[in-house]
């Protein structure tokens, strides 16, 4: 064979062999940091569980925010019955939610998520909005605060009872209309309020009574936002259960309503917490 020919086949297979080793240099030298990204972590769950004298309306506003902003909401019908069959169904009712959780409540619905969070490892945070958060052992008729309303006034100003009688522990305490207006919902316009007061569902008279149990805030992280305008827990008696807690205090200028009167002042609130538990995984 030639010399002529041996020359070009040599020179072809030199350069395939410099492409080569300039394609696994090049690979090498690819940083990790232009690796395809890992997935997003998906939206924790955000479980809304409402108070006394309320339904899952109360959340609409919210709801249609946080739904807006990607996460996936639920709202729980609290049977307003019991302390303790109450969390008890909200337990149940987070056992079929896989994944993480953020867990709300309102007012009574404090307490509610205080006993049902405790052992499931699921709720990554407590949110509290104008909320009892009891420790064990207390009762949230105890937890109202020196210049509450249910303090300062005789029942037979604020309460409807059903059956109209002295009350027993299964009696169903309906706020009175006027009372409603003026102390519930006091930084609502009054149409609006009057529409509530109409639409109100009772709590039993046994569950202002009833002692929590170990609560779920001493072993998972809280927010808590103190409306500073409320009249049923008073803002001194929210931020003494807050730091007890140690949770996150936001203050928003607002009554006893808050997802109501500013349902987005709650989301960002009810936001910062999922925010709080991504940042922690």
């Amino acid at each position: 064979m030639s010399a002529t020919l041996i020359r070009p086949r040599r020179r072809r297979l030199r350069a395939a062999v410099t492409a080569l080793l300039l394609v696994a240099a090049t690979a090498a030298a690819v940083p990790e940091a232009v690796a395809a990204p890992h997935a997003a972590a998906p939206l924790p769950t955000v479980v809304l569980v409402h108070g006394a004298w309320a339904d899952t309306g109360s959340w609409s506003d919210v709801i249609a925010r946080l739904q807006r902003d990607g996460y996936t909401v639920d709202a729980f019908a609290t049977p307003l019955q019991r302390l303790g069959t109450d969390s008890q169904a909200l337990a149940d009712y987070l056992a079929t939610i896989a994944g993480p959780i953020v867990l709300v409540g309102h007012s009574y619905g404090g307490a509610v998520i205080t006993d049902a969070a405790t052992g499931n490892p699921n709720v990554k945070a407590l949110v509290y909005i104008d909320a009892f958060a009891p420790a064990e052992g207390e009762a949230i008729g105890g937890l109202t605060g020196a210049g509450s309303v249910l303090v300062t006034h005789d029942s037979s100003e604020l309460f409807i009872p059903v059956p109209l009688a002295p009350p027993t522990a299964t009696t169903e305490l309906y706020l009175q209309p006027d009372a409603f207006v003026s102390y519930i919902a006091n930084d609502l316009p009054a149409k609006k309020a009057r529409t509530l007061a109409a639409t109100q569902r009772p709590l039993e008279y046994g569950a202002l009574g009833d002692a929590s149990s170990a609560p779920a805030w001493a072993s998972i992280p809280s927010w808590y936002e103190v409306g500073t305008l409320d009249q049923v827990i008073t803002p001194q008696s929210q931020l003494d259960m807050a730091h007890r807690a140690g949770s996150t205090v936001v203050e928003a200028r607002t009554g006893h309503l808050p997802m109501v009167s500013d349902p987005g002042a709650v989301t960002r609130t009810v936001e910062a917490a999922a925010a709080g538990t991504e940042a922690r995984s």
